[in-house]
């Protein structure tokens, strides 16, 4: 089961009178239910959405009424690389997001403008991929979901976009599916009735990406960033993903999740990422299997003398990790569920272990000087000690650690990794409860 598509609200809003409505703090709700209740977030969070709806003033001057729409980052709990192998995941929705003020209207186009970059039209009348007319990068993603919806029938007239993040590109908090989500959100509610709903919106946003912009990811960031809250995903059967949702406060645990981004550089990592896949598709080929999650584990186990005449020694050791991680994600699912956090934090601490030496993530064999992932673990677990729990966060080889901190522990915590790796670097995250939504004041 999984949490219906939550819409917060569908009416029209004017822009004189949402400005208006945002200053007299009537999206305070609202606000807190994604982004949390202390005073600084309020007050950022009121500032960014005034500033937003100004910016689309400004942008489309003659567009009067407007509605808002918001999709979440995600974070990766446990299953690293284990959803392309049809595998088991636990993620959660994060209360970074991409928030995007929309008029519609029949022009056949959609116009976008993103904060930070370059305005673009995408012209409804051909966007098939044979076209050539789909554009490129975010143009590309943008043509493809619009494809999709077209395909099923949606009759889409366009619309004008301005759109703001703080689902920092490269963070490992995946900006991308945050993006998907909002475009796929914002043309269900509006021009499908709601129809598609969350987890049709997340393979929209896969076929977009794997397609249209030639990324050939698993559905995990898609899904987490479309259903919103804590998702156990298993993706034994991709077309129909069998989601479940539930809640759990790690606060109430006395623990804080934190992500740091090293600031180390994703280039050239596409033959890493490249390299875990094809590997463990080719110990699943040995046995008759397109990927690992339909390989018997014993037998597996029994065949690696074989497996070694045609498999790589890493392609074997990166199986095991990937079965033991599958079996892991379930493991730790229902340690939340039950309040067994101690638990969980020890199953945490041996998804970190795998990740670095079983799935050996943590730094690229082409550049093995840097290993910012490695040194940000290291750090990590000496300032943690016996107590938290810390990781690689997402794809690896560069970008983002995930860490479980002591409430009491966790400033401090900040401070170290900022010190290390820049201002800024190390973040406090809160679990958001919904994914794709349309934002009104009530």
């Amino acid at each position: 089961s999984y949490l219906p598509f939550y819409i917060i609200g569908d009416d029209f809003m004017n822009i004189t009178d949402t400005l208006q409505s945002i200053e007299n703090n009537e999206f305070t709700k609202v606000f807190s239910k994604l982004y949390g209740t202390d005073d600084d977030t309020m007050t950022y969070q009121k500032q960014r959405y005034l500033d937003a709806v100004s910016s689309f003033a400004k942008l489309y001057p003659n567009r009067k009424d407007i509605r808002i729409f918001s999709a979440s980052g995600r974070t990766e709990i446990g299953g690293n690389h284990t959803d392309h192998q049809h595998g088991c995941v636990l993620a959660a929705a994060v209360n970074l997001d991409a928030i995007g003020v929309v008029a519609f209207h029949n022009d056949g186009v959609i116009r976008i403008k993103s904060e930070g970059y370059n305005p673009f039209t995408v012209n409804l009348s051909d966007i098939s991929v044979q076209s050539g007319n789909t554009g490129t990068g975010t143009a590309a993603i943008v043509s493809g979901i619009a494809t999709r919806f077209m395909d099923m029938g949606v009759k889409i007239g366009g619309f004008d976009l301005y759109c703001t993040s703080d689902v920092i590109c490269g963070s490992g908090i995946s900006s991308s599916a945050a993006f998907e989500t909002l475009i796929g959100t914002i043309i269900d509610t509006y021009y499908n009735d709601n129809k598609a709903g969350a987890v049709e919106i997340a393979k929209i946003g896969q076929f977009a990406e794997n397609v249209y912009f030639g990324k050939n990811s698993g559905l995990m960031d898609q899904m987490v960033s479309s259903v919103g809250g804590l998702v156990f995903i298993d993706f034994s059967d991709t077309e129909q993903p069998k989601v479940e949702c539930f809640s759990c406060d790690f606060e109430e645990y006395g623990y804080c999740l934190c992500i740091t981004d090293t600031k180390s550089s994703h280039a050239d990592l596409t033959d890493d990422y490249t390299a875990i896949r094809n590997e463990m598709e080719n110990i699943a080929k040995h046995f008759g299997k397109t990927h690992l999650r339909f390989v018997n584990e014993l037998l597996f186990y029994n065949e690696i003398p074989k497996l070694r005449e045609t498999c790589s020694d890493r392609a074997i050791i990166r199986a095991t990790h990937f079965f033991e991680e599958n079996n892991r994600a379930k493991v730790e699912a229902s340690a939340l569920k039950y309040g067994n956090f101690e638990y969980f934090l020890e199953l945490v601490r041996q998804s970190g272990r795998s990740s670095e030496a079983y799935l050996q993530n943590h730094y690229s064999c082409s550049d093995p000087e840097n290993q910012a992932i490695t040194l940000a673990v290291m750090l990590s677990r000496r300032f943690l000690g016996n107590s938290g729990a810390v990781r690689v966060h997402g794809g690896g080889f560069a970008g983002t650690i995930q860490a479980f901190v002591p409430v009491g522990l966790v400033d401090d915590y900040i401070n170290e990794m900022n010190r290390i790796f820049g201002e800024k670097s190390c973040t406090k995250m809160k679990i958001r409860p919904v994914g794709g939504v349309e934002i009104t004041k009530e």
